[in-house]
């Protein structure tokens, strides 16, 4: 015991009139690992209280980010007052910190700062729909640095806060989760509009997703090049994990087979080449 004193009573480390021992470092490395997995079981079981609640995502992320803060912090004068160690010792740190933080990590705070105004403001949420530039994806997890994106190709996107704050950002669901799309189609000249009219709509109220208020509509676009071009019009609502992308194309299956067993041509780029019969080539 006397030899597991003594190892224990080594002085690993001075600032100013107080000593760090070994074991003072064991034990605030052991209060830290527990207070770690404490605090990861206390989080939980909060998140699921929320959740039963039925407390929005957004709302109880930040209340999570707050959780953490509040240990840290919590751990952190525990571990000092433990250790016997004045937080006036650290001024010198501080300072020398606050200089670099200054010069240094301008980008860093920047982004720490924005992160908790998204997060207080609720300017965009977990789970919208939102469009940054020519990204369009659905919002994942606010961090404190970064927000997280999910495109819809699947592509997870990390895009530092002050970005979402400084640059114009479209939320498609901020106020509610219906978002309106189309499908284009061309048919060829030879088809009979109000045939080709009729069947669209038949195709998008029938679809499952598509929502009957607002009312889908078919517009008859344009005589084009090739063809003349239908555009339909739909709204549906974005919740369950539900696809635009995939809506759009279960919608184009059943357009092209309905259009197959009418008689309906899908157009495609053609040009006619007229000949003149009258002009004759001469020998030379």
């Amino acid at each position: 015991m006397e030899g597991l004193n003594r190892i224990l009573n080594i002085v690993v480390l001075s600032l100013g009139d107080h000593q760090l021992t070994v074991g003072q470092i064991i034990l605030a490395s052991l209060l830290i690992i527990l207070s770690f997995f404490l605090a990861r079981w206390l989080e939980k079981k909060l998140s699921a209280r929320l959740v039963e609640r039925r407390v929005r995502a957004e709302v109880v992320h930040l209340i999570r980010r707050i959780f953490y803060i509040l240990v840290i912090v919590i751990l952190v004068i525990t571990t000092l007052d433990l250790l016997n160690v004045p937080l006036a010792a650290f001024a010198f740190i501080s300072g020398a910190l606050a200089i670099g933080v200054g010069f240094g990590a301008q980008n860093i705070i920047n982004n720490f700062i924005s992160g908790w105004i998204l997060m207080w403001e609720r300017p965009i949420r977990i789970g919208d729909w939102v469009e940054v530039g020519e990204m369009v994806g659905v919002v994942e997890e606010i961090n404190t640095r970064s927000t997280r994106l999910k495109r819809i190709d699947g592509v997870h996107i990390l895009l530092p806060n002050s970005k979402l704050l400084e640059d114009t950002v479209v939320n498609w669901t901020r106020v509610d989760n219906i978002l309106r799309s189309e499908v284009r189609v061309g048919v060829s000249y030879s088809s009979d509009v109000v045939l080709v009219k009729s069947l669209l709509d038949e195709v998008v109220r029938e679809h499952e997703e598509v929502l009957a208020k607002p009312e889908p509509r078919v517009i008859f676009e344009d005589f084009g090049d090739s063809s003349l071009v239908f555009d339909v019009y739909f709204w549906i609502e974005m919740s369950g994990g539900r696809s635009l992308r995939g809506t759009r194309s279960e919608l184009r299956f059943k357009i092209a087979k309905i259009f197959e067993e009418n008689g309906i041509v899908i157009a495609f780029p053609q040009q006619d080449v007229h000949i003149d019969g009258s002009l004759k080539l001469e020998k030379t």
